[in-house]
């Protein structure tokens, strides 16, 4: 659920590793990370817990640097940031031009665990389930699910097509089928309620106004950390199979309009803290 503030500090932490640790080797100080999440209204042993099961989950691994106590992103967590670079900064949408695609899997009932981690990894890749065993998604030209498929060595049990919808029946129709549109809407509706008004605020705001740099990181990570999972439940239809109206363009204004006006200050934010 988009609730603006209350972003549980796992995801607020790997946020912040995506956005400002990869530039130095992946590597944050615990003392780095405790203060910047003080800002965001994170209590210290809220923020040490939330380090210790991101461990365990194999996102982050501890390390010290000169002298300090610190973690930096695993190699699997660098694979998926670099994959969700490309879907979470992407605008355009497909156009009915690029066509689908189509992946068709089979499991063997012996390896049934298998099977729900690829339905798992394609639903998190915005797939939709045309049929059973086959699932579908627009063929976005920047499109990394033999990448992730790989990755995860699920690829031995899928293969992927491109294909184009010849007939029959209302594509638009059919879409709403695969896809659970109304609530990816609501989804939309509680981003752009939980983030329109530091938008509208940041309008008004003069540039030169007491702690802009820290205000900016905190409505810029927010923003962020609720964003980032929306373009993975989207699949980015072409604008002729949404509904009118279609309040994910509407949000997807308010994002990007809030990363072009508080990325800059944010980072500049962040640098006094890491090296303070």
């Amino acid at each position: 659920m988009i609730t603006g503030s209350t972003a549980p500090p796992r995801h607020l932490i790997v946020t912040a590793y995506g956005l400002y640790a990869r530039s130095d080797g992946g590597w944050l100080s615990v003392a780095s990370l405790i203060r910047l999440l003080a800002d965001l209204g994170v209590d210290e042993p809220a923020v040490r817990s939330a380090i210790s099961r991101l461990k365990r989950r194999g996102i982050l691994t501890a390390r010290r640097h000169e002298g300090q106590a610190g973690y930096e992103l695993s190699a699997e967590a660098l694979a998926i940031l670099r994959e969700g670079d490309a879907r979470i900064f992407r605008r355009q949408r497909a156009t009915l031009a690029d066509g689908w695609l189509l992946a068709v899997f089979s499991v063997p009932e012996s390896e049934r665990h298998r099977r729900h981690v690829l339905r798992s990894e394609l639903t998190r890749l915005g797939f939709g389930m045309a049929a059973p065993g086959v699932w579908i998604v627009p063929a976005h030209p920047q499109d990394a699910t033999a990448d992730v498929l790989r990755r995860l060595g699920l690829d031995a049990y899928a293969d992927l097509f491109r294909a184009d919808h010849l007939a029959f029946g209302d594509l638009a129709a059919k879409v709403r089928q695969w896809w659970d549109l109304d609530e990816l809407q609501r989804q939309y509706q509680r981003f752009v309620q939980a983030h329109e008004p530091a938008l509208r605020r940041w309008r008004r705001l003069p540039a030169d106004s007491a702690d802009r740099d820290r205000a900016a990181f905190t409505d810029y990570m927010r923003a962020l950390t609720d964003w980032r999972r929306l373009p993975y439940l989207d699949p980015g239809l072409p604008a002729e199979l949404l509904p009118d109206g279609w309040i994910g363009s509407h949000a997807a204004d308010v994002f990007f309009t809030l990363r072009a006006r508080l990325a800059d200050p944010a980072e500049a934010h962040v640098r006094r803290i890491i090296g303070g």
